[in-house]
């Protein structure tokens, strides 16, 4: 069942994203820490802004106090909120509430995952039903993709499509961790180990290390900056519980008809009302990509197809840096990074600003006008939306 959300004016379209920056990304970086690498990408974000730490006076992520202290920004206006699609929202709010005037998102991780005898940490909070059962995270987005194919008869194929398309574009990325390791076909994928069914490894995220940060400011201001802006036009977000402590359930639901399989919809519904555009006016996707069937999720609950479509969307080429809907051009957590934390869903939003700016190195979208962004996904029992626009909503 669709809802229906009143469109017109809203607060966010006041705020812009002037800055953006990704530091070096690699399996391993030496002499960092998460702290090191994320101060990094805030100095290289503020200078793509033409600010300097002085300007700040706002912070979200994690590491915001930290920020606050070692770039000497205080006093300073605080989100709570983690740094990726839903600290944007929170730090566009507070921007055009008066609480800030600027704010920097940030995060990176570097020298966590350090024993290399087990999958990474995040990919396994201790709880119980990870320690006892190892519902490591991996199993919890497989039982939704296994969910999925029980309703529609989604093929293994159809995840192997999105697997090696998004690495692909990793595989062209010069900046990539993964860059010069494909092409890849979906038998490619297919042929890799098993992880957790239907997850072949090529199903699966890397683990990497880098840092990453964005600068918002009003849309008054980032009309004086020197580079150029790109406008908030949307964003919302969906929880169903906290986050890797249960076991997911596509059924789970509560208070409306949405259940946990299509997290994400209403979210979606309310950033296109804002943005007062629709998903066929969505140019470039850059989604999260945890494991290949969440972006087919995804393209369902968004609305870029029907219940059931996902697969032959994406088995008929719709999704390719050239196609109908190019999603995660820049290989994603796939292929271009995964430093865990936040930071890397805070890649899709700078990786949109640069589709939107016109400046991709690889895989750029021609004449690209209005950006989707999403993170999170039915395994984790959250999901957020941002719409980005080349031009400020009228």
């Amino acid at each position: 069942m669709g809802h229906t959300w009143a469109v017109g004016r809203h607060p966010l379209h006041d705020v812009a994203i002037v800055g953006v920056a990704n530091t070096e990304q690699a399996r391993r970086l030496e002499g960092h820490t998460s702290f090191s690498i994320a101060v990094e990408a805030v100095r290289m974000a503020l200078d793509d802004a033409g600010l300097g730490p002085g300007d700040v006076d706002g912070t979200v992520g994690a590491m915001a106090g930290a920020l606050e202290y070692q770039l000497r920004c205080g006093p300073a206006w605080r989100g709570m909120g983690p740094a990726n699609a839903a600290g944007v929202v929170a730090a566009g709010l507070a921007i055009a509430a008066g609480y800030a005037t600027t704010v920097v998102i940030a995060d990176g991780g570097a020298a966590v995952h350090t024993d290399r005898a087990k999958t990474a940490p995040w990919t396994r909070p201790e709880n119980e039903f990870v320690m006892p059962l190892g519902m490591f995270t991996a199993a919890e987005f497989a039982l939704i993709a296994r969910s999925h194919m029980h309703r529609f008869g989604t093929p293994p194929e159809a995840l192997a499509e999105v697997a090696a398309t998004i690495r692909n574009n990793g595989s062209i990325n010069p900046d990539a961790v993964m860059t010069g390791r494909g092409p890849y076909t979906a038998a490619d994928v297919l042929a890799s180990p098993m992880i957790a069914d239907p997850f072949h490894r090529l199903d699966c995220a890397i683990d990497s290390e880098g840092g990453a940060a964005l600068v918002m400011t009003t849309r008054e201001r980032a009309a004086d900056l020197p580079g150029e802006p790109v406008y908030v036009l949307g964003g919302s977000g969906d929880r169903f519980g906290p986050a890797y402590q249960h076991p997911p359930s596509w059924d789970l639901g509560g208070r409306t008809d949405l259940v946990n399989g299509w997290i994400g919809r209403r979210a979606a519904e309310q950033t296109f009302a804002m943005a007062g555009l629709s998903p066929a006016d969505v140019d470039v996707a850059e989604l999260y990509d945890p494991f290949s069937f969440e972006i087919i999720r995804q393209i369902e609950a968004f609305g870029f197809c029907g219940e059931g479509e996902g697969a032959d969307f994406v088995l008929d080429g719709h999704i390719g840096p050239t196609a109908k809907l190019p999603v995660t051009t820049d290989g994603g957590v796939l292929s271009y990074s995964h430093p865990g934390a936040s930071a890397q869903m805070l890649q899709r939003v700078i990786r949109a600003v640069q589709q939107l700016r016109g400046s991709c190195a690889t895989n750029q979208v021609a004449d690209a006008e209005v950006a989707f962004v999403s993170n999170g996904g039915a395994g984790a029992l959250f999901c957020d939306v941002l719409a980005l626009g080349r031009e400020a909503a009228s």
